[in-house]
């Protein structure tokens, strides 16, 4: 019973400056927070990508863009446009496609990845890295948006596959 309640006992409480380190190691943002520029999701390949685009035109009276192949990247994209933000719509293209090996662990699809803006990609991608956020590229590359982008190792970004896309 003792060693029971030992094992119940309240964690110790933490000061605000631990609390952020704490918060800054585990969660790390690499960049000073912009505007979300969209949300990536990923498309089942048994899916057609113009339908479900044209699915939130019709749900949300949304604006959506033709099919882009990004054969550099290895997708084809739509975007979904709202007021304030987007959604990437992703289908694999080519048979080393990243969106691919996603699909494969995530068989009907789901949220790929979250874009931030940032006003100096140089200058977000030195923070990450002063961060020990690794990028997944050696160089940014051009992006859907024909900007450039680069992406962060989820496990270094909270879980979750991060872009950065200079504005």
């Amino acid at each position: 019973m003792l060693a029971m309640m030992r094992m119940m006992r309240a964690p110790s409480v933490l000061s605000k400056g631990a609390i952020s380190q704490r918060l800054l190691s585990s969660t790390a943002v690499p960049a000073s927070l912009g505007r979300i520029n969209h949300i990536a999701i990923a498309v089942p390949k048994s899916k057609s990508i113009a339908e479900t685009g044209n699915m939130y035109a019709t749900l949300f009276g949304a604006k959506v863009s033709e099919p882009q192949d990004l054969p550099d990247h290895g997708v084809t994209t739509v975007f979904v446009e709202f007021g304030n933000t987007k959604i990437e719509l992703l289908h694999p293209l080519g048979p080393k496609s990243p969106i691919a090996g996603f699909l494969e662990k995530n068989s009907g699809g789901g949220i790929h990845h979250v874009c931030v803006e940032v006003d100096n990609i140089a200058e977000g991608i030195a923070r990450a890295q002063s961060l020990g956020i690794r990028a997944l590229s050696k160089e940014p590359r051009i992006g859907a948006h024909g900007k450039p982008v680069m992406f962060f190792h989820p496990k270094d970004c909270g879980g979750v596959l991060t872009e950065m896309e200079e504005i």
